[in-house]
């Protein structure tokens, strides 16, 4: 990502000037004074220029209001529940170690209870592109101040989508990690067991390094991820009848969406979405809304008809007390057979592709129907924790003006492998010429297929071009430019998302070193080439027209008695 010059104190300035700007004071329940914040900025660039190493320097964050930090209240978007925290919760240090400087706590649906972003006490928080709309909860206020340009990133929690749908509706990334892969201490509960923090960005770069130094060793051991087998990313896209009823141009969207992956070289697959809109449906209609009364129910009994308590969430909480423990049993046996039917239907695709939400509804409309414009929002979010899934929603274009996105969700712990697949639809991919071992076939063809890569056509180089076989083991090619001697070099020309190509880069060991290379077609891409100085003792092989054509003479070579 881009290197910032910018220093920490004046990157506090900017984002107060900017929230001056934008006057949404219902983003905040609690914006830390800023000549404090200056404070910590400035003994951040007193570190860094001592020389340590602070790799989130000079970047601002916000943080939901049901996680600790420490100086501030902790409210969970109640005013009657505040209590003041001493230390921070554990992914807050873990930013703040980095060099992050922290703006203050948003604003949020009371007690992480709520899809819509209008359950609170503090305020609903209005869309950041359309104020008319909602911003989506309960993350609200988080999403928004990364919206609006205020936060460089900022951190939600997420159990049905709240960190996912504030992100498709304000047009950002949001990334919600597998349960337990980031701390969830210093976390006011909503339902402990899925709790997971999140965190939204402008771009999906910046998020994935927030992730980085959020994520924590996890508590179980990790999938043997080297077993997917190899080839383009297999994304597994539902038929439109199975969406159900979507806002007006979200089907269109989600189907160009989909189209921009299979043109960036995934390999679409059918799926059965039913497990998965049935289990979500449970979230909320059934037994396991009875975790959020053991997280906060005595505190809602205690303070019944108390204006800090939003009626809406008083409502929910209060009525799962009743849940009967004969139905908790019926329905975890009932999610244990969907949950075998989800993966069942995934079978060996890399990610379920999905809009983030069905529709973007405004705040009258939430307002005349909060329960049922709720449940309609959490379609497609509600079953990832209960399935025990990992999740990345992206921006995905427009519909009438306003941010429509999409998300990739996947198996526990595949949450680097969505992200590499997210990257189809933010990043456009690139291509790569290959004139070795990297060829279909060769040992090195594995990386690029398990980086998503897809050979595009088989081809020749111009005739600038000597081929070496160089003094390695194993044997590997030399690809040199010439003024003279050269002649046409078999090559592959692949497709890679962007990120794979920078992780291939990061393997490969000098003499070789990216450069371009011009083809028979006139037509130049990227490619491996060869420093001059590594050809000492090298063998040239550039009468052979290729490196397979030449493998039958370095075996025999390398079989002959010396």
């Amino acid at each position: 990502m881009t290197h910032r010059t910018t220093s920490a104190v004046e990157r506090v300035r900017a984002a107060y000037g900017r929230i001056a700007q934008v006057d949404r004071p219902e983003v905040w329940i609690g914006l830390r004074p800023q000549a404090e914040t200056e404070a910590d900025a400035a003994a951040v660039d007193a570190r860094v220029a001592a020389g340590e190493q602070l790799p989130l320097s000079g970047r601002v964050f916000a943080v939901k209001g049901n996680i600790d930090v420490a100086g501030l209240p902790t409210t969970a978007g109640c005013p009657a529940y505040a209590y003041r925290p001493e230390v921070d919760a554990p992914v807050v240090a873990r930013l703040k170690a980095a060099g992050a400087v922290v703006l203050g706590a948003t604003n949020l649906d009371q007690f992480a209870t709520g899809l819509v972003g209008t359950r609170s006490p503090y305020g609903a928080v209005r869309g950041a592109v359309d104020p008319a709309y909602i911003s989506g909860g309960s993350s609200s206020g988080s999403a928004v101040a990364v919206a609006l340009g205020i936060a460089d990133f900022a951190l939600g929690t997420d159990t049905a989508g709240s960190g996912r749908v504030p992100a498709a509706f304000n047009g950002i990334v949001g990334l919600k990690p597998t349960v337990g892969l980031v701390p969830t201490e210093g976390v006011v509960p909503a339902c402990a067991s899925l709790d997971c923090v999140t965190v939204f960005a402008r771009t999906l770069s910046e998020a994935e390094q927030a992730l980085a130094y959020m994520t924590a060793p996890p508590g179980r051991e990790l999938p043997d991820q080297a077993q997917r087998r190899p080839g383009p990313w297999r994304v597994a896209v539902p038929e439109r009848a199975q969406l159900g009823e979507l806002d007006g141009g979200w089907a269109e969207a989600f189907e160009t969406a989909a189209r921009r992956l299979a043109e960036a070289g995934a390999e679409l697959l059918p799926v059965d979405l039913a497990p998965f809109t049935e289990a979500a449906a449970m979230l909320y209609e059934g037994a396991f809304v009875a975790e959020r009364y053991t997280a906060v129910g005595a505190f809602v009994d205690a303070h019944t008809g108390s204006a800090d308590l939003d009626p809406t969430v008083a409502g929910i909480i209060s009525r799962a007390r009743d849940v009967p423990a004969h139905q908790l049993y019926a329905d975890m046996e009932r999610l244990a057979v969907l949950r075998a039917r989800a993966l069942d239907s995934l079978g060996d695709a890399d990610a379920l592709f999905l809009p983030t939400a069905p529709g973007h509804p405004t705040l009258t409309e939430v307002a005349a129907d909060p329960l049922g414009a709720n449940a309609r929002l959490g379609r497609f979010t509600n079953s990832t924790n209960l399935f025990d899934l990992a999740a990345v929603a992206v921006p995905a274009g427009e519909v009438n003006g306003r941010p429509f996105g999409v998300m990739l969700i996947g198996p526990a712990f595949t949450d680097g492998r969505l992200a590499r697949i997210a990257h189809l639809l933010t990043s456009p991919p690139q291509q790569l010429a290959v004139v070795g071992a990297h060829l279909s076939g060769q040992p090195l063809n594995g990386q690029l297929l398990a980086l998503g890569g897809r050979l595009l056509r088989t081809t020749t180089t111009a005739t600038t071009y000597r081929l070496y076989a160089l003094d390695t083991t194993p044997p590997k090619p030399g690809l040199v430019r010439s003024r003279e001697g050269g002649a046409p070099i078999e090559a592959e020309v692949w497709q890679l998302p962007a990120e794979g190509l920078g992780m291939l880069l990061a393997q490969v060991p000098r003499p070789m070193a990216l450069g371009s290379v011009e083809l028979a077609d006139g037509s130049s891409v990227p490619g491996f080439l060869c420093a001059p100085e590594a050809l000492e003792g090298a063998r040239e092989i550039t009468p052979f027209g290729g490196w397979r054509a030449a493998l039958p003479l370095m075996e025999r070579n390398a079989t002959a008695p010396r």
